[in-house]
This record gives structure tokens, sequence and C-alpha cells, in this order.
């Protein structure tokens, strides 16, 4: 099944979601936002077709990465060689997407492999017909996040920083420390409308985000008050009542999971215990 949908925001933004399954619903599907010739992440290589489609549609000639994860910048190679469209990302970016990374079975099927391309610096902000585009590092969902805001309109296009009010599985390689500290730096700025790239929030953004906040909060407090008396990882998800989603964890090979949360407020501890 191939799904792609088109959504219209405030101030021209437009939203398209796109998702692929062998059979039945995609298991997950991902926004980009275009304006102004102007595109917000890509989608995932799985659907190249439709996006550079849009891309063309659109007449894009500006890319602006969010992340390298292959769900945000699977296209933009294809895009930058079909319409010439410049791609920018963080330093971090630039240097993963030189070349091609492995990913796990399950990345390969839900979204399909990221193609190399040349990814240009960022300047300090961006001008667009909404006015300027002030790119911002928010590294924990990877080292490379960015989120981009429009603080003339009050938007936050916000990648993979938000997804959700209460977050039900972690990446292995996500920092749950480092996104505290990106969520309280994106929550002093002044927007309305979040748009993330799995579940935009159109309006009371910046509550939605502040409701993450606070649920990521409490986790990590819990779970280091607990690791502090030398309760093991695996106890401490069980006396929080965490519940797995079992058919995600083995599905993506335990790389994504509810107790990586857990394992990723100790380790964040821990090194900043280390550095104390």
């Amino acid at each position: 099944m191939r799904v792609c949908k088109r959504y219209e925001f405030d101030h021209g933004i437009k939203g398209f979601t796109l998702g692929w399954s062998l059979a039945g619903p995609p298991l997950m599907a991902v926004f980009f936002y275009v304006f102004d010739r102007v595109m917000i992440d890509t989608g995932q290589s799985r659907m190249a077709g439709e996006s550079l489609a849009i891309a063309r549609r659109h007449r894009v000639d500006r890319v602006f990465l969010t992340h390298h994860h292959e769900d945000h910048s699977g296209n933009g190679a294809l895009i930058h060689n079909a319409l010439g469209a410049e791609i920018f990302g963080h330093g971090l970016t630039r240097e993963k997407l030189k070349k091609p990374y492995k990913i796990l079975p399950y990345q390969h099927y839900v979204w399909g492999t990221t193609t190399p391309v040349e990814v240009s610096p960022l300047p300090e902000f961006l001008e667009t017909s909404l006015g300027r585009m002030i790119p911002i590092h928010t590294p924990g969902h990877s080292l490379d996040h960015l989120v981009y805001y429009l603080p003339e309109k009050g938007v936050v296009f916000s990648g993979d920083l938000y997804l959700g009010d209460r977050i039900r599985y972690f990446r292995a390689d996500e920092d749950m420390g480092t996104q505290i500290d990106s969520l309280k730096k994106v929550l002093a700025l002044d927007f309305h409308m979040l748009l993330c790239s799995h579940n935009p929030r159109e309006s009371r953004g910046r509550e939605h985000l502040q409701t993450k906040l606070n649920f990521l909060e409490t986790l990590y407090g819990s779970t280091i008050e607990l690791w502090k008396k030398g309760v093991p990882e695996k106890e401490i998800f069980k006396t929080l009542g965490l519940k797995e989603d079992y058919f995600i964890k083995y599905f993506c090979c335990g790389n994504v999971s509810l107790i990586n949360g857990v394992r990723s407020a100790v380790r964040h501890y821990e090194a900043c215990r280390k550095q104390n």
C-alpha cells in the first residue's frame, strides 16, 4: 500500500505525509513540508516518485534536512539531481551523507535507504517569503538533529523532536537527557504551530511540546532515583510499571523499544557524573 496525503496549514505551508507497506496500512508514515520553493525534509526513498513529483510541482530549489535518518533524507539526492535543488543540513548530517551508511532490516523495509548527497552548510538564518527561518541545533534524537523556526509566523518545523505527548519507545542511540535540554531550548521560543515529521500540531504546539518535556523529565527523574539506589535497569522498568510494545521491539531488532528509554537515562546520568 502506498499512501500520499496533502494537508494545508496556515501561511501557505503545505504538508505531505508518505507511507509504504507491502500490504495493509504503513507502519509509520512521515511528513515533509513545502512553502516558497522550500522543502523541509524529503520523505523516504520507498516513496521516491511521489516525493519528486511534489518537489517538481512546487519548483523546489532548497531542501532543509532536520537530520540524516532515512525517512527524512531519503530523497535528497534524487531531488538534487533532478531539479538542481541545494540540500542544506547540519555539519554532522553533511558528514553522514557523504557515503552510504548501514541501517537495520526494518529500516530497509519501512523506509528504504538514503543515497549519498552533498549537503551545504547552513547560514545563521535563511530568508524566505515567511520571513527569516532560523536553524536550531537540537540533539538527543540524533546528534545532528535540527529544528527550523519562523519567528514572524510562530512556526517550528520540529523534525523528530516532538513525536507525541508521551513516548512509547526510544531508539537505542537516543540520549534522553540531551533531548530534554533541546526541548527546553525550543520552549524558550515564541511559537504556536509545531510541524512535526510524524504528528503535526497546528495549534497549541508549545503546550504539546511542554507536555512531552514533562513526561521525559518525570521518566528520567524516576529512573535515576531508582538507579541511585542500585536497582538494575530491567527492575527499574518493572518498578515504574512501563509496558513494552513487543511487536515493535522485535520487528525493529531491539533498536526501538521502551526499555531503551531507561537505558538512555542511565547512560546520560553516568556520563554527566563522570564529567563532574
